[in-house]
């Protein structure tokens, strides 16, 4: 309370109410409108569209590496009576492109110390980001494997390729500086990421992925579906970019 007898909560409501009174008081004006140019997107979400992954050379994995990752890919997902596998999916090109990306950069991670070992229930634990890592893993195996039996994993049968992949699963495979099994579970989760993601990002070409499951894809309204429980919808999968031929306007 100050000498006056005024309070700073009486001012303040005195202030709220004769805001108010003026307020209501006031004469209404016409609203003013206003242009926005070259300030907002024209079109609804236009602004953070994704960019197409288009077809092309390797731009992160060197030759080497390729070769490891199209015969790993080949082995996690395999081309056979059900279909095409991961490598036929373009899931090779899509984790180029991932590791060129912010998720190959860990842009969104928290990376920072104290690194202190971590549980099998909190997912990913080293401090590398997964660029590094498979760079690092990928010449890490090829040399333990060269030292092995003179072959790299690319020049492996499919079979000695398998028993490789699950000595890596089951922390096996002593590495220098890398932890084997951290490798393949993030290779694993990559690769089933790429053949069924939409091919908007480079894998799962010609949405095979999707035909696999029967997974409708990216379809703007599925209302007339949803009281439609444990029936075969069987319509054909549609990604972001639509249907190779297919004119949405049709």
């Amino acid at each position: 309370m100050s000498s006056s007898g005024l309070s700073r909560r009486t001012l303040l409501t005195a202030g709220a109410v004769g805001a108010a009174s003026a307020a209501l008081t006031a004469a209404p004006q016409p609203a003013e409108a206003r242009t926005y140019s070259g300030e907002m997107p024209w079109s609804p979400s236009s602004a953070d569209a994704p960019v197409p992954v288009e077809p092309g050379p390797y731009e992160f994995f060197t030759p080497d590496e390729a070769a490891f990752i199209e015969a790993a890919v080949s082995r996690l997902i395999p081309n056979d009576d059900l279909g095409p596998g991961a490598k036929e999916a373009a899931v090779p090109h899509f984790l180029d492109r991932q590791m060129l990306g912010e998720y190959g950069r860990a842009e969104r991670w928290y990376m920072l110390g104290p690194w202190r070992p971590g549980t099998a229930t909190q997912g990913y634990q080293s401090r590398m980001t997964p660029a590094q890592l498979y760079r690092f893993a990928i010449k890490a195996i090829d040399d333990h494997l060269k030292q092995a039996n003179g072959k790299v994993f690319a020049q492996l049968s499919a079979d000695q390729q398998d028993k490789v992949l699950t000595d890596l699963e089951h922390g096996k495979i002593e590495l220098a500086n890398v932890s084997g099994k951290a490798f393949f579970d993030v290779l694993l989760q990559n690769t089933i990421e790429g053949f069924f993601s939409d091919p908007i990002h480079g894998g799962n070409r010609d949405m095979v992925g999707w035909k696999l499951i029967g997974f409708p894809g990216a379809r703007y309204d599925y209302r007339p579906y949803v009281d439609k429980h444990n029936q075969k919808l069987d319509l054909p999968p549609v990604s972001i970019q639509g249907r190779p031929g297919w004119n949405p306007k049709t």
